[in-house]
């Protein structure tokens, strides 16, 4: 019956934060990798912003990654408690764009550093 809300069943309630943990501490790393690709890895031989560039979109993506997972935990709460349909996540293909994109332009970074930098 959507609009009038139960309890919902609590596997499904303590299921829904599991998965948002998991988006947390997805969040967390994403984070964590930005800071130490910007801070810690060597710099590209005849390109001085690559770190930057790699990082800075991982630590931005932990932060989308953190506010999305809360939003969906939500929606997935209140759809529980509603008996309406589950919402589905935007956040495996933001994140599978995202990872996607950040490898290719890590690749291309590896390519034309070596062969600027001699």
């Amino acid at each position: 019956m959507t609009g009038q809300e139960s309890e919902p069943d609590p596997r499904f309630t303590l299921a829904n934060e599991r998965t948002y943990l998991a988006w947390s501490r997805t969040a967390l790393a994403l984070v964590a990798a930005g800071l130490g690709f910007t801070q810690l890895l060597p710099p590209f031989p005849g390109i001085a912003w690559g770190r930057r560039a790699l990082g800075v979109p991982l630590i931005v993506l932990g932060a989308v990654v953190a506010v999305v997972g809360y939003l969906d935990w939500a929606r997935t709460q209140r759809a529980l408690r509603q008996g309406a349909p589950l919402p589905r996540s935007p956040l495996p293909r933001i994140l599978a764009a995202v990872v996607a994109v950040e490898c290719a332009f890590a690749a291309a970074l590896v390519v034309f550093s070596r062969s600027s930098g001699g």
